[in-house]
């Protein structure tokens, strides 16, 4: 009865380290997902302010050339803002470990030491 009672309990634990270690993994990508979310909402509102300044520029370059300069440097600098983020996203994403692989690793940890008893 002692060797079930220490087997049940062993097997509780190995449990128990799991969903910490889901629940763990769940945070943080809960949080990558956040960060996610902001990153590609400041990428939307510079493509947002690219296209503004760009068609404001096309609209001044026939009217008057003294606000130009402003225009066409302020829809370079947006445009600059909104390369840089969406390159940067990128890479962010591609550096991204795949969702829950620590769990994985030790549930086919656990699997491979159950089917080699020795």
């Amino acid at each position: 009865m002692g060797a079930f009672r220490a087997l049940g309990d062993s097997l509780l634990a190995t449990v128990s380290d799991r969903l910490e270690l889901f629940s763990i993994e769940l945070q943080e990508e809960k949080f990558r997902l956040i960060q996610t979310f902001v990153w590609i909402s400041a990428a939307l509102f510079a493509g947002m302010m690219a296209i503004t300044f760009a068609s404001l520029t096309l609209v001044y370059l026939f009217w008057e050339s003294a606000r130009l300069a402003v225009l066409g440097g302020l829809a370079v600098l947006y445009t600059g803002a909104l390369v840089a983020i969406v390159l940067w996203l990128r890479r962010f994403i591609a550096r991204q470990p795949s969702p829950f692989a620590a769990t994985l690793q030790e549930i086919g940890a656990d699997r491979s030491c159950i089917s080699n008893p020795s």
